[in-house]
């Protein structure tokens, strides 16, 4: 029989000894209590800290048919950048932006989110930073931050790395559902400028430096500031702008059948413009995008030259300069773009929507049909991107 004692050890193992430090997480809370509380409209019940956040969903009553979204993601491997310069208080925006901006791409407004931080060892300054970002990127997007976790993982992490993901969930009446069923031939496609990189692709990125030997306090000309500092640039949080264009272009006609207005969206995230335009196209239907109608931004440039990467890469992986696209019926198009660009949000006319082109197929990384398990419509890239 075994002696529990023979294995006893001599010193008294604690918590804290074994690299969990509970008081540093309580002093992390405190010092992001306000920036979170400051995102919480009169739906959040209760204050920070609860087992569970609570939202007030009587307005749902006055729904007619509602439909709940969800979405959930992660920053990805651009952590590594802010946790090499030390920086932490833009990652945020990232998170925030990957999880909203999937919701309203079905026209559903976000009403929560909720985030979750794993670090190696809880640093409260650094936590808090990292849930401003997340606070502040909430309030731009008109979402109660309604709730989160930090982890402290020891022996998992190394004490300055940290990984971070949140899940966010919206409403959108089942009537003004956007997507596929609604894209007609004959519609119109408007690209959204990107802030920068975003915060997908970043595998690549940071392979294409390293081979390179350039480090991120590297002042670059092209950029007219640091590597780093490029690569850090958060991610555009396009919610607010995109809600606002369906408010004001509806997709319902009065006899709430398809009118003229914003027909879809698509968010360019992983797998590039191309195959994310192509999730939101019926089948039947092909979108072509004129490339000459857009300026790749210095960043992607530099990317695709110090790596010598193959175009169709840097397509398939990067939004080389477009982070959101809406598609709308022809008639008001130049409406919309000039709406988009009255909000600071950088728009333009890229393409157009019709019946698919069977010699189309034959275009080789230049048509895209089929990606994420959707196997709609199709896209077509042509020309070569304006200089």
């Amino acid at each position: 029989m075994s002696n529990i004692q023979d294995g006893a050890s001599a010193q008294s193992v604690t918590y804290a000894s074994a690299g969990v430090d509970v008081e540093a997480g309580d002093r992390a809370v405190e010092l992001m209590k306000s920036a979170v509380k400051a995102t919480h409209s009169t739906n959040v019940v209760g204050g920070v800290g609860g087992f569970a956040g609570l939202y007030d969903v009587s307005e749902l009553t006055k729904y007619r048919k509602p439909y709940l979204a969800t979405s959930t993601d992660g920053v990805g491997t651009k952590v590594a950048i802010a946790q090499s310069l030390d920086i932490h208080d833009t990652i945020g925006w990232d998170l925030v932006g990957m999880v909203v901006d999937d919701i309203v791409v079905v026209g559903a407004k976000p009403l929560f989110m909720t985030d979750y931080i794993a670090t190696g060892m809880v640093v409260p300054e650094r936590i808090a930073d990292i849930v401003r970002g997340i606070a502040a990127a909430c309030d731009a997007a008109e979402t109660s931050l309604v709730g989160g976790e930090t982890a402290e993982h020891p022996g998992l992490l190394a004490p300055d790395e940290y990984d971070v993901a949140g899940a966010a969930t919206g409403i959108i009446e089942a009537d003004e559902l956007l997507g596929p069923d609604r894209v007609q031939s004959g519609d119109v496609i408007i690209g959204m400028a990107s802030s920068g990189i975003h915060s997908n692709g970043y595998s690549l990125v940071r392979r294409v430096i390293n081979v390179a030997g350039w480090q991120l306090d590297r002042q670059v000309s092209e950029l007219g500031r640091t590597l780093g500092e490029e690569l850090l640039e958060p991610t555009r949080v396009y919610a607010a702008d995109v809600l606002d264009l369906a408010r004001a272009f509806p997709v319902n006609g009065e006899d709430g059948q398809t009118g003229h207005g914003v027909r879809g969206f698509s968010h360019v995230t992983g797998g590039g413009l191309a195959a994310n335009l192509a999730r939101v196209l019926p089948a039947g239907l092909q979108a072509t995008v004129d490339r000459s109608t857009w300026e790749l931004p210095a960043i992607f440039q530099l990317v695709g030259q110090l790596g010598n990467v193959p175009q169709a890469d840097l397509e398939r992986t990067l939004n080389l300069g477009v982070g959101m696209v809406a598609i709308v019926d022809p008639s008001v198009a130049d409406a919309a773009v000039e709406h988009l660009n009255k909000r600071g949000v950088s728009s333009w006319i890229m393409g157009h929507v019709g019946p698919v082109d069977p010699s189309a197929k034959d275009a080789g990384l230049d048509w895209v049909q089929g990606a994420k398990g959707v196997n709609g419509g199709g896209v077509l890239m042509t020309g070569k991107y304006a200089h």
